[in-house]
């Protein structure tokens, strides 16, 4: 009684309408203002009132102050899909490809500040890179897409009160899992901003991230501590049902979790690849297991209307 009393206090503090709401107001104005300093320091920067020890195109080209706003945009996403995790799995893991794809369109703004317009497009590094991901954004948006409208699809076919029952508790696990991440990926966010922080600055000489990089920071983390949130729900969700196109969905659904956090590791064209295979492969897991909740609700309806 004592700990269902502490988590729903807990959840209601993290994870509530109200909460989520002073949450989207306040990261709408710490993007502004983000996007305001940032600016500042690029022109202070362009008229040498700040000298750098190292050059750097996110502070010398104005295009890329908005992928500071941007950065902060992904930090809300990321407290979305912890908030849909106890509500729907579908948009959770929806939340994921919306992540990574806004990962992407922040890396294009970065792309654009080392764009060379010249004949040579295709031999020059960076001009591949924005090619890549001004295409994947295309195809990200439009598999994303596809994804929401089969998420849209309900088979209601089983009044069986023993599993409504395991399905609450199931529900009730997911709630208790989504309060527990919320301190954990807090906790994420300000290792890997300080880490990144003392690299840039040369204090951690050890350290791997710096500015070549700066797209993963956080993420790569955050994709991981993904992989054994799905893996534990997974293994949960046995105790609700054990139906093959479920389990099949779920384990689905952690194949593209985990290539998706491959595609930290790699960079340029294999790195697109990965990311939209990974969505691909999600969205087509999605439709089959709808075409199998769409025939066991039609199976369920014949044997009902030959009961009657």
């Amino acid at each position: 009684m004592e700990f269902n009393k502490y988590y729903e206090l807990l959840y209601k503090k993290f994870l509530s309408d109200v909460t989520r709401k002073k949450t989207e107001k306040i990261i709408l104005i710490i993007s502004i203002a983000s996007f305001l300093i940032h600016l500042l320091i690029i022109f202070l920067v362009d008229f040498g009132y700040i000298a750098l020890a190292e050059s750097s195109d996110l502070l010398t080209n104005p295009i890329a102050a908005i992928y500071t706003p941007f950065s902060f945009i992904l930090v809300y996403e990321v407290y979305l899909l912890i908030y849909y995790l106890p509500k729907s799995f579908t948009i959770y893991i929806s939340k994921q490809y919306e992540i990574i794809s806004l990962i992407i369109i922040r890396r294009i703004f970065k792309d654009l500040s080392n764009l060379t317009l010249s004949s040579e497009w295709f031999t020059i590094k960076y001009d591949l890179q924005f090619t890549y991901d001004i295409i994947a954004s295309l195809l990200l948006f439009f598999l994303i897409y596809q994804f929401y409208i089969q998420s849209k699809k309900r088979y209601n076919y089983d009044n069986d009160e023993l599993k409504k029952e395991g399905i609450a508790r199931f529900i009730k696990f997911k709630q208790i899992l989504a309060t527990l991440l919320v301190p954990v990926v807090f906790f994420v966010t300000i290792y890997s901003f300080t880490n990144w922080s003392y690299s840039s600055i040369g204090v951690n000489t050890n350290s791997n991230i710096s500015f070549t990089n700066i797209n993963n920071i956080f993420f790569e983390q955050f994709f991981s501590i993904l992989i054994i949130t799905d893996v534990i729900l997974l293994l949960f969700s046995f105790f609700h049902t054990d139906e093959f196109h479920k389990v099949f969905r779920n384990s689905g659904f952690i194949i593209s979790t985990i290539l998706l956090r491959i595609s930290f590791s790699v960079t340029g064209l294999l790195n697109t690849v990965l990311i939209i295979s990974a969505i691909t492969f999600g969205l087509i897991i999605l439709i089959i297991y709808n075409k199998f909740e769409k025939n066991i609700a039609l199976e369920k309806g014949k044997k009902m209307i030959q009961n009657e």
